[in-house]
């Protein structure tokens, strides 16, 4: 098995990392060529090695007393428009486009496609002098002015996304403006990212399969030296694991001591408690929020009543109506929970043709389009208020719905209904957490509330890649060069574009500083419209302009992270004064508790001077 060895920070003055992995490896190995165990050697960040090692081995490595951890080499996955003018980041924005094009972001995906406009380089000078990277894309792979640098990681020598999950949130971060993109017309509008002006540097780690930390740990060492300012990480895995054990976690403690702030997507775990995947204090955790636009599909049915529901429905039936037929009806050979879920294999293709077919389950609209049915309406309770792109006439309702539905079939002789084209209309109730994003609180280090920020992350509209697939759906041949996804994947990047454009105004700010002022700006949200509150929230819901002036910011260093991680020890919290030089901050308790009393000392604290320090103390005393 492949086993990541993490030995630390590299040493100072000459140091050849290779050959002293390879020393080391020679100490522990039997029976094998160093040569041939050794994976990869991390030599330009940090140190450490990856290595194909029995569990013997693995134990000898352990116990050196220079290795810091030796852990399993996983396989991560995906944590997979309009949101920018909802967050407030519109197009007449004050911005420092000179300062913005010196920032360079840092996307370890599952690469990138160059040629989309949104990557255009047209009006861009060249790279920022501190860029130490390469165009390292493979064959047939070209770079530019925007997209100033590229590596991969992976087997299938190119940087070229085929998956089109990289294109997507590198877009999200930094595309260009590109006018009248839309997916087959559904969510039309001038996509663009949160920093258009900033460069785009790719880290390919994931194929097919997902994304190996071994991979992930490489992009990260290539990505500090290479000198990006911010680190975008939308993968994960589904549960938290100890710091020294995680790719992410490592490889974002050291691009913070370089000066380079980190996000990673919180998980798509859903509701349940305590699942939130990127835990470590030094990077941000960002969770899935909905903007104020729904994308809508509407059931039509042969008595004029209409139904509401979710998808991404392309399609129109030009107001005809089909009949309708539940699964379990057009079924001969599974039982019925099987046959009303529309399962594989349980649907006979010779009765539904031109039919809308009814199915238990989100995922049985594949087996529907497949055996050719007309469309297909589905019961789904999982996902709330979140649309999926459909590769036929389709659309997923309530339960609510879908007993009316059964209500209707039921009382009628040739039901029937039509499945229109889906449409856009306005959610006043957002933003509210998506029921998919992972909650807290921190199950490795429950002091430290994570999720830290939520940012859009529901129906997010961006460049793709033309060679992958636009559904769940594999006989959907469809492609395109803008499509429609969700996941905490999504908000990831906007949350770390936010941090560019604060970092555009405040250049010489440490990630501490830009996290601080990301998370104490942050549009308080609702906890009566969101289950769990902070634990689904963590500081509310990502304010770009507001947090350009957070007039106080909390900065936190190297040491203090080491310190926080080796003893148990209160740490005093002090402040610092970014905003007017003469300004007096007071505290307030907003909520009352019934068990708990919590007092702030001192209540008030005055500045004379820009840059100036206070301390305060909270004092949490159970009644």
């Amino acid at each position: 098995q492949v086993y990541i060895v993490y030995i630390g920070s590299l040493p100072k003055g000459e140091y050849v990392t290779s050959s002293h992995h390879q020393s080391i490896l020679q100490e522990v190995v039997e029976g094998s060529s160093v040569g041939d165990v050794l994976v990869r050697s991390y030599r330009r960040s940090f140190n450490g090695f990856a290595a194909n090692l029995t569990d013997l081995e693995r134990q000898k490595l352990a116990s050196m007393e220079e290795v810091v951890s030796v852990f399993p080499s996983r396989t991560l996955q995906f944590h997979t428009t309009r949101s920018w003018d909802f967050m407030g980041l519109n197009q007449s924005i004050t911005r420092k486009h000179s300062v913005e094009s010196n920032i360079i972001i840092g996307v370890i995906d599952s690469g990138i496609w160059p040629e989309s406009e949104s990557f255009s380089d047209e009006g861009f000078g060249p790279a920022p002098k501190k860029w130490k990277g390469a165009c390292n894309g493979g064959k047939n792979f070209t770079c530019n002015n925007k997209l100033i640098g590229a590596r991969y990681y992976t087997t299938d020598g190119t940087a070229r996304d085929k998956d089109g999950h990289g294109t997507h949130t590198a877009s999200t971060a930094a595309g260009n403006e590109v006018k009248d993109a839309s997916f087959y017309g559904v969510g039309q509008g001038t996509a663009r990212g949160g920093v258009p002006s900033a460069r785009i540097a790719a880290y390919k780690v994931c194929n097919p399969s997902g994304c190996a930390s071994t991979d992930i740990l490489a992009a990260f060492d290539d990505a500090i030296a290479d000198g990006v300012d911010i680190i975008t990480v939308s993968l994960g895995g589904n549960i938290p694991v100890d710091f020294i054990k995680d790719a992410i976690a490592i490889g974002a403690f050291h691009a913070m001591a370089k000066g380079i702030l980190t996000f990673n997507s919180a998980g798509n775990s859903g509701s349940n408690l305590g699942f939130v995947y990127s835990v470590a204090p030094w990077l941000m955790s960002v969770a899935a929020s909905t903007t104020d636009r729904l994308f809508v599909d509407k059931v039509v049915l042969g008595n004029g009543a209409t139904l509401s529901g979710y998808s991404i429905n392309s399609f129109t039936m030009k107001g005809k109506k089909f009949p309708l037929v539940h699964g379990k009806e057009v079924s001969e050979s599974c039982p019925e929970f099987s046959s009303q879920a529309c399962n594989p294999g349980c649907i006979n293709s010779s009765l539904v043709k031109g039919k809308i077919v009814m199915c238990s389950k989100f995922e049985g609209y594949t087996e529907v389009h497949k055996v050719g049915a007309a469309g297909s309406i589905l019961f789904n309770d999982q996902y709330e208020k979140v649309s999926f792109v459909v590769s036929l006439p389709a659309v997923a309702v309530s339960m609510e719905n879908f007993t009316s539905l059964i209500s209707y079939k039921n009382s009628t002789k040739k039901p029937e209904a039509e499945i229109l084209k889906t449409e856009v209309i306005k959610d006043f109730g957002a933003p509210v957490v998506a029921s998919f994003s992972s909650r807290g609180p921190n199950a490795i280090l429950p002091d430290i509330l994570k999720p830290d920020i939520s940012a859009p992350g529901v129906d997010i509209l961006a460049a793709v890649s033309p060679l992958a697939p636009i559904s769940t759906d594999p006989e959907d041949k469809r492609r395109v060069k803008y499509s429609i996804e969700s996941g905490t994947s999504m908000a990831c990047p906007h949350a770390a574009a936010v941090a560019a454009y604060v970092k555009s105004f405040h250049p010489d700010w440490s990630p501490s500083a830009i996290r601080s002022a990301l998370m104490t700006t942050a549009w308080p949200m609702n906890s009566s419209k969101v289950n769990d509150a902070e634990v689904a929230f963590g500081s509310g819901h990502v304010n770009p302009v507001k947090a350009v002036n957070p007039g106080l910011i909390y900065e936190t260093s190297k040491q203090d992270y080491i310190k926080m991680l080796c003893s148990i020890v209160n740490f005093p919290r002090i402040v610092t004064n970014v905003g007017l030089a003469n300004s007096t901050y007071r505290a307030k308790i907003f909520q009352k508790f019934t068990i708990i009393s919590v007092k702030v000392v001192p209540e008030v604290l005055t500045f004379k001077s820009f840059n100036e320090k206070k301390p305060f103390v909270v004092t949490v005393t159970g009644k």
